[in-house]
């Protein structure tokens, strides 16, 4: 039977199919929406298989407050062309609203929590087969706190948010809260204190600039205070109260904090880029 051009571009327009592709599913359907839908999404989910092991070095990261505190979670994609397009954008806002409503703490709760019926898990597989590439959730989590700063940042003004970061402190002076969320969004600590890095972390470190510190050929008798040096700038750049503070290299974190009245409980920083 002769398939109509708006049939064609109702389909694709729901599923954001390729002509070619929504065309042929009609013509197989007889025309029949619903069974071509069904034969775009199956074709879709076979390709899924094959596009497990791709790369997903594109995607973007939203948050919003949940019943349990605020949720921030990375949807990751293959290319920038789906990064931005409207279908993945939406899919996003689903996904982080059914993660916030469960208020998930990880990847593993997040992806398990309902969405229409289904899980965030079966949703973003069956998107991934309409979108025709590899679709992942790589990271959520849902922060408690009394008070949070959030800060999303754009590497492209074409495309949506791609490096999210969320604080959870506690105080009164919002405005510098924010301005720590934007210096974690371009200084990326891993922990909030040194006594937070693991001791098999902070040993191996120790090992290497050792052996640095040896090929050298530092004086022995120097090498405690020069390990020691060495070790508190790993520390400046991996954990935040011991970092020099973006907008004033000469202050640290922690006192800038500690000026402003400002305990910050816990952190997540997201990156949707390779």
């Amino acid at each position: 039977m002769a398939i109509s051009i708006a049939d064609i571009k109702a389909l694709r327009e729901q599923l954001g199919t390729g002509m070619v592709d929504t065309k042929k599913a009609l013509e197989e359907a007889d025309g029949d929406l619903e069974k071509a839908t069904e034969i775009l999404r199956l074709k879709g989910a076979k390709g899924n298989a094959k596009r497990a092991d791709r790369s997903t070095s594109e995607g973007l990261v939203a948050a919003k407050e949940s019943p349990a505190g605020y949720t921030l979670i990375q949807l990751a994609c293959e290319t920038d062309f789906v990064a931005k397009n409207d279908k993945f954008v939406a899919l996003s806002e689903r996904v982080l609203d059914a993660v916030a409503a469960a208020g998930a703490a990880d990847v593993d709760a997040a992806l398990a929590a309902p969405l229409d019926g289904k899980t965030v898990g079966e949703v973003i597989d069956e998107q991934a087969a309409i979108l025709g590439e590899k679709v992942a959730l790589t990271h959520a989590v849902t922060l408690s706190g009394d008070q949070f700063a959030v800060y999303l940042h754009k590497t492209s003004k074409d495309l949506p948010p791609q490096i999210g970061v969320v604080v959870s402190y506690s105080g009164e002076d919002a405005e510098t809260a924010r301005a720590i969320a934007q210096h974690i969004a371009m200084f990326d600590p891993t922990y909030l204190t040194r006594d937070e890095v693991p001791a098999d972390v902070v040993e191996k470190e120790r090992e290497i600039v050792t052996e640095i510190s040896r090929n050298e050929g530092k004086p022995e008798a120097a090498l405690p205070k020069i390990i020691d040096g060495r070790l508190t700038s790993f520390f400046k750049q991996v954990a935040l109260l011991e970092q020099d503070y973006a907008r004033d290299n000469k202050q640290q974190v922690q006192k800038v904090l500690a000026d402003a009245g400002i305990t910050v409980s816990s952190f997540a920083r997201f990156k949707a880029t390779a």
